[in-house]
């Protein structure tokens, strides 16, 4: 049976795609732009069938992985680079760039507010468990934002203390509101830094923000990027992990936390996974550019229904994630609802907020995902709190991300 789909939800589609055109023309663009320095990045590193084979045990001598690395490096335009499925988030993998950075009586410092909300119990700022940064004699600052932007003056202030050994840089807005940063923006900030602490490590949260420019944030000043491979990167296919990029010693520095001392990169076994991950990445620019054109989409469509959506449809894009403010809990609920039934997985379940590890307070999210938890396909959460925002990202396919996003406004004007 087809999806059902009222008359009115089709025509403000058909409106909407049509008002897009320009801005689908310029992400199609910049998916073949970085679909071409993929593919000369394979090619310069003589990918083969072999690569594909996987190792179990220690994973020593995993040519595949290590391969791997050489090539996110080229890709990220970097020194060096850690591609691992032992990554078990994004948190995980920034994590480790921060411990590997960083000493007792350093001094970590945010560059653009609160950093991300699982992140909080890393740093030791809330109480999440033994073993954050505080505890272990790493202080903590942070740099509040300016009128919802970046404070430039104060992060110049906050670093020019040569206990400052690290600087974070949080590319999405995470569950804030502002904007997420753009690769020429934190190159502005990286400078800042460079200016008054040329020897703080500058690291990037790169999560959502990899192929939605033609630019990372290492082309930019950047020491290291540091994202998820179930989101951007992985391409929809990555059934795991994460990567660092950047600096030989930092990112060595974090393969010393993922595993242990004395012996960083030199294991973990790459258990069959070598093909989805070489995969993933290959395709990456095309579905990232699939899950921006669903975001982009998405804006229109609420903006014709009278909501406020951040960026703007008619916005440049700087990640894949599309704020929409609901206002009130009843419609983001109703909302959430829809972006479920539009899942290939679990489509008949009805997402409900709940008390999520890392998170002060409720969320709701629906995600009906071949990979669970993957932001890459289409998935739609927000903390349940004023404004009561919805944090929507990714879609594999534009077409199927769009027929969840049509479910999802079929469901609000149910209640209308």
């Amino acid at each position: 049976m087809p999806l059902q789909l009222s008359d009115k939800v089709l025509s403000l589609a058909a409106q909407a795609q049509a008002e897009l055109r320009s801005q689908f023309d310029r992400i199609d663009a910049i998916a073949e732009e970085n679909t071409r320095k993929v593919l000369a990045a394979f090619q310069k590193h003589r990918v083969a069938e072999g690569y594909f084979a996987g190792t179990t045990g220690y994973g020593y001598d995993d040519q595949g992985r290590d391969k791997l690395d050489e090539i996110y490096a080229d890709i990220f335009g970097t020194e060096d680079a850690l591609v691992r499925i032992q990554f078990v988030n994004g948190t995980h993998a920034i994590t480790c760039a921060l411990f590997g950075a960083l000493k007792p009586g350093d001094i970590l410092v945010s560059a653009v507010g609160a950093p991300y909300d699982t992140l909080l119990g890393v740093i030791g700022v809330v109480p999440k468990g033994h073993g954050s940064l505080m505890e272990y004699g790493v202080e903590y600052r942070q740099v509040e934002l300016l009128d919802n932007a970046p404070d430039k003056a104060g992060l110049a202030a906050a670093v020019r203390d040569p206990r400052v050994k690290a600087v974070l840089i949080q590319r999405s807005k995470g569950y804030s509101t502002r904007s997420s940063l753009s690769v020429a923006e934190i190159g502005e900030l990286c400078a800042v830094v460079r200016q008054n602490n040329p020897d703080a490590a500058i690291l990037v949260d790169n999560c959502y923000g990899e192929f939605v420019e033609t630019t990372e944030p290492t082309q930019a000043g950047a020491d290291l990027v540091v994202g998820s491979l179930i989101k951007n990167p992985g391409g929809g296919l990555a059934p795991a992990g994460g990567y660092i990029a950047g600096r030989r010693d930092l990112v060595e520095g974090a393969a010393m936390r993922l595993t242990a001392p004395g012996i960083g990169r030199e294991c973990g076994a790459s258990l069959g996974n070598n093909r989805s991950l070489y995969q993933g990445l290959f395709l990456a620019p095309h579905t990232t550019a699939q899950a921006v054109k669903t975001a982009v989409f998405a804006a229109r469509m609420m903006e014709l229904l009278g909501y406020k959506t951040e960026p703007a449809s008619d916005a440049v894009r700087h990640d894949i994630i599309q704020m929409i403010h609901f206002g009130s809990p009843e419609p983001l609920k109703r909302f959430c609802k829809g972006i479920q039934f539009g899942a290939p997985v679990d489509s008949y379940v009805t997402p409900e907020p709940w008390d999520m590890p890392g998170y002060d307070c409720q969320v709701i999210m629906a995600a009906g995902a071949f990979i669970q938890g993957a932001s890459i396909e289409l998935s739609c959460d927000a903390p349940m709190r004023e404004p009561y925002t919805a944090y929507l990202q990714g879609g594999l396919t534009y077409e199927s991300g769009k027929a969840g996003v049509l479910l999802a406004v079929e469901e609000l004007l149910k209640e209308r």
